[in-house]
């Protein structure tokens, strides 16, 4: 098979709608020579950049490196989102051929001592260059970037560095493949009806299609999706099987045998500590810190314990009434954690007299989906058609073209919704195709991944509130992906601060809570009729239920991640020895464990994202609530001004200044964390 440009369809020029991928046309054998051949164009273009002969200037450098490597970007984006949402066993073995060259790529680009040279230069002289702002700001992120991979080391310290990079990028390769290994070999067959005690018709539902596509047709399946798993542990009687399940969720990765996580863990950590130490730091966590807002590890621990001090205290009251709940109906348990969802679900009923079961009708993947589009049309004025027939990666992929208000092309726009055992738990946005205007007005096409529930053939899919809420959450991202307004691709969209990333996203949510959507959305799924008054104020009450133990449950994994990211010397210790000591002093209830146990903590050992840190989160809600208060405060949650206002600083803006700049563009100051613990109810 010939696998030259012209004839290996990732090479070739995109010339079908919006510039889409050609995935009808994808093979898995392309691939491989794809990234070969782009990985080698893109090496040329960089060292030609670093051979100029002539003086550093930021064109023939900074612009030059932004517009280098582009085939080999092209074809990144579209391996390593199907390797995410549409895996196979070829692909997986492709990613762990490619993630050490790939990394190796990156070190011989950020190491290259006549690169460097050149970048520093500009740095020296910035003062002088005249350069715009935002051009001057892709210049500082350069220089960082080169810095922080280990361009000032000596010659031993750069060899050193690139080894660790292509050894971190295998072990994070293989800890996401494990946790996904294990997430698809776990199924709990319900083949009688004890077996489906207590569970509503949309989970049996869910359950029956579930078992279907794994070859169980007649029979019931729980697999490790949360919109499977949760509303088991909610509503099974059978506290045999909740155990079971939930023992599954806890221990992917930890299941000895190939796919156990544990000694990659101590791995990547060691690894981890020894980059931070040649680059000068104490720990991986000052490392990681260093280039953030919060700038600190200690600035970071003293708001998680600001907020665990409350929380726990929360979650020990919870656990307290769902135990004295136990005793009164007659079961005769100590609650133990695959208890609490259950309990929680009937003590949510008795106080606030909400079922899932009763709210779920009113939740319709087909209206949350208009509703997340009804926002952003009233915030920014986007419209959005969606467009079939363009011959996407999976069947049960849409697409939705998305113009502004003066009907200009926007972007692109895919939905992934359903879960499947193709693809890894979770959700997320992901870009096929990021903005910028510096190789011509570049629009961008942005994907959001989930992993609901499939109805069966003819039924609508229902969701439950935080479902609802996931949808809202990645669409604020992927609306930072579509509204990026800038020039440069170092600086577009979600190239922001970690602990700033979650802002639009979070922020977003807040709407979704609103009853000017809900009234509007919320409709039942067989009499068409709104969420009654009534019913819905029972919703908005309850909004703060249970969130003691969602707070610590959160937390529990953020103090872990910063922990074991703080720790000094190079002594070797369990990872499950590290997972008590944390929560030991924490002080973590028994009836609660993490959120993400360490041998599934993709967020963290997957690959460099959010390790040091998952407290990204709530350092994003501290100023997300803040942020909706400034709407509140007027007393029009879609106030054109203040919407134009949060556009032009946040979601247009990238990575164009300093986060903490960008907010105060927005909101005039810098929040504490007030707002965050009313939000929570924790004063």
């Amino acid at each position: 098979m010939s696998d030259t440009a012209t004839d290996n369809p990732l090479l070739r020029d995109w010339n079908g709608p919006f510039g889409l991928p050609p995935f009808a046309e994808i093979e898995t054998w392309h691939y491989e020579p794809a990234f070969e051949a782009a990985l080698a164009t893109a090496r040329a273009e960089v060292d030609a950049i670093a051979a100029n002969p002539e003086p550093a200037t930021f064109d023939n450098t900074i612009a030059a490196m932004e517009l280098a490597g582009r085939d080999l970007t092209r074809v990144a984006s579209v391996f390593f989102n199907l390797a995410g949402s549409h895996t196979s066993a070829d692909l997986q073995r492709i990613e762990r051929d490619i993630a050490p060259k790939l990394a190796r790529h990156s070190s011989q680009t950020l190491l290259n001592q006549d690169l460097y040279a050149r970048v520093a230069a500009l740095w020296e002289v910035r003062a002088t260059s005249g350069l715009d702002a935002e051009a001057a700001r892709v210049l500082e992120r350069y220089h960082l970037m080169f810095t922080r991979a280990g361009a000032a080391l000596d010659e031993a310290g750069r060899t050193r560095m690139a080894e660790i990079t292509q050894e971190l990028a295998v072990l994070g390769t293989r800890f996401s493949q494990n946790v996904l290994a294990d997430e698809a070999g776990f199924q709990l067959l319900l083949e009688t009806e004890e077996d489906l005690a207590g569970l509503p018709s949309f989970l049996r539902q869910a359950a029956a299609e579930a078992a279907s596509e794994r070859g169980h047709a007649g029979k019931h399946v729980i697999t490790l999706s949360r919109s499977l798993i949760e509303p088991f542990l909610q509503f099974s009687t059978r506290r045999d099987l909740r155990e079971i399940a939930f023992n599954g969720w806890i221990r992917r990765g930890e299941n000895a045998g190939d796919t156990d996580n544990r000694e990659v863990i101590a791995e990547i950590l060691r690894l981890r500590r020894e980059r931070a130490e040649l680059l000068g730091f104490a720990d991986f966590a000052s490392y990681k810190l260093d280039d953030t807002m919060a700038g600190t590890p200690e600035a970071v621990r003293d708001l998680l314990t600001t907020v665990w001090t409350p929380a726990v205290a929360q979650a020990k009251r919870e656990a307290a009434a769902l135990q004295a709940l136990a005793a009164e109906i007659g079961d005769n348990v100590t609650i133990a954690p695959w208890d609490w969802r259950f309990y929680a679900e009937k003590l949510r009923l008795r106080d606030h007299a909400l079922d899932e079961a009763e709210l779920k009708p009113y939740f319709q993947l087909e209206r949350i989906i208009e509703a997340a589009f009804d926002t952003a049309q009233r915030l920014f004025g986007l419209n959005f058609r969606q467009v079939e027939g363009l011959g996407l990666y999976h069947p049960d992929v849409r697409a939705f073209e998305v113009t502004d208000a003066d009907g200009a092309h926007v972007g692109l726009f895919l939905g992934d919704y359903f879960n499947r055992s193709t693809k890894r738990s979770g959700a997320w946005m992901s870009a096929f195709r990021r903005q910028q205007k510096l190789g011509g007005d570049i629009r961008p096409i942005i994907v959001n991944v989930m992993n609901f529930a499939k109805a069966p053939k003819g039924e609508p899919t229902l969701l439950t509130f935080d479902d609802a809420r996931t949808l809202f959450h990645e669409f604020g991202h992927a609306l930072h992906g579509l509204l990026s307004d800038v020039t440069y691709p170092m600086i577009s969209g979600t190239s922001v601060s970690r602990d700033f990333v979650e802002l639009p996203s979070q922020l977003y949510e807040h709407w979704l809570s609103e009853p000017e959507v809900l009234s509007r959305f919320a409709v039942h799924v067989e009499t068409g009729k709104p969420m009654p008054a009534e019913l819905m104020e029972r919703v908005l009450a309850a909004r703060n239920f249970n969130q003691g133990f969602s707070t610590v449950e959160y937390l529990a994994s953020a103090i872990f991640d910063l922990d074991v990211h703080s720790r000094k010397g190079a002594e070797r210790v369990e990872v499950a020895e590290l997972e008590t000591q944390t929560l030991s002093r924490l002080g973590m209830p028994d009836e609660i464990v993490m959120r993400h146990r360490p041998t599934h903590f993709a967020h963290v050992f997957s690959g460099d994202g959010y390790s040091a840190g998952y407290y990204s989160y709530m350092w994003s809600e501290v100023m997300d609530a803040d942020a909706f208060t400034a709407f509140e405060e007027t007393g029009d949650i879609f106030n054109a001004d203040l919407a134009r206002r949060l556009r032009e600083a946040i979601y247009s803006a990238g990575g164009r200044q300093d986060p903490k700049d960008a907010y105060v563009a927005f909101r005039g100051a810098l929040p504490d964390a007030s707002a965050l613990l009313r939000k929570r109810g924790f004063v």
